[in-house]
């Protein structure tokens, strides 16, 4: 079978083929151009398919949250105007004829942990996503968890600090606002005499300048705090951690080694670690998916 998947961000649109054995070729990526909204982005999706007359299923990981039966869009921030309430697998499917499978783009990423990644064998686990914002998906009895109106898992929101920084959800003292990978570029950028971003903030000679390792085990004790209140939450064997920055092996390290003390003894059971599947993770969860129907 011949699947073409998509991961759609707020930034870039990837899109790969996917075969039989959920092998990625010809991957490509383009920006998004989300401020010209949600139904010119589709029409984009539909062209790239039809260009593809040979596919047989389509795969569409996207931000927002999302009702997979459906394959409509629940609700998505002003980021891409006109998304929510998009029926996303209905426009693909009438404009190509092919079957098309939605999901949200952590759920996606969790899927593909769970079937492909360091999740595989697990019966339940937390995924967990810090890049811009924080997004997070929950595994229970080998599926994900959804919750009343498919928008459960929303991690990024729980509230770490009262009375704390305005969110963008429009809740104040929000875990992303303090331990996203943006929330980190922001602190040190407070500090540094040069605009550094998450990868060069961890280069040699930054790393070492005492003042923005400070500002980093400051970051590192705010993703400590979320998780210590997800481990109480769910009680997981595992959490896998994803987004560009959680490839520092410093970081997941330092959690690891941190969260132990924050953590009765009953919790301590809890492994921590980075994903090693990369911007991979939501291609390959949502084509599995597609490849069922």
């Amino acid at each position: 079978m011949k699947i073409i998947t998509f991961d759609i961000g707020g930034t870039f649109i990837k899109y790969a083929l996917c075969d039989e054995k959920f092998r990625l070729s010809q991957s490509t990526k383009f920006p998004t151009d989300a401020k010209q909204g949600g139904r010119k982005l589709i029409e984009k999706v539909i062209e790239i398919v039809k260009a593809h007359k040979d596919v047989e299923r389509v795969a569409i990981s996207t931000a927002g949250q999302v009702d997979s039966t459906t394959g409509t869009i629940v609700y998505a921030t002003d980021t891409i105007p006109g998304y929510t309430g998009m029926k996303i697998k209905e426009m693909v499917e009438s404009a190509t004829s092919v079957l098309t499978y939605v999901e949200n783009d952590v759920n996606s990423a969790a899927l593909g942990e769970a079937y492909f990644g360091k999740a595989k064998g697990y019966n339940e686990f937390i995924s967990l996503t810090y890049g811009t914002g924080i997004g997070g998906a929950i595994w229970l009895n080998g599926d994900l968890y959804k919750g009343s109106l498919c928008s459960a898992g929303e991690l990024g929101h729980i509230i770490t600090h009262a009375n704390g920084k305005n969110c963008t959800c429009g809740g104040n003292g929000c875990y992303e606002c303090y331990a996203s990978a943006s929330a980190l570029v922001r602190s040190v950028n407070e500090v540094s005499d040069e605009e550094l971003d998450g990868v060069k903030i961890f280069s040699e000679e930054n790393f070492s300048n005492p003042v923005i390792r400070n500002k980093i085990d400051q970051w590192i004790d705010e993703i400590v705090i979320g998780l210590t209140s997800i481990v109480y939450t769910f009680n997981p064997s595992l959490i896998v951690l994803g987004g560009g920055i959680m490839n520092e092996d410093f970081i997941v390290n330092e959690i690891n080694d941190r969260i132990q003390n924050k953590l009765m003894q009953s919790f301590r059971n809890v492994k921590i670690v980075n994903s090693d599947l990369g911007n991979t993770a939501g291609m390959l969860g949502v084509a599995y998916k597609a490849s069922l129907m």
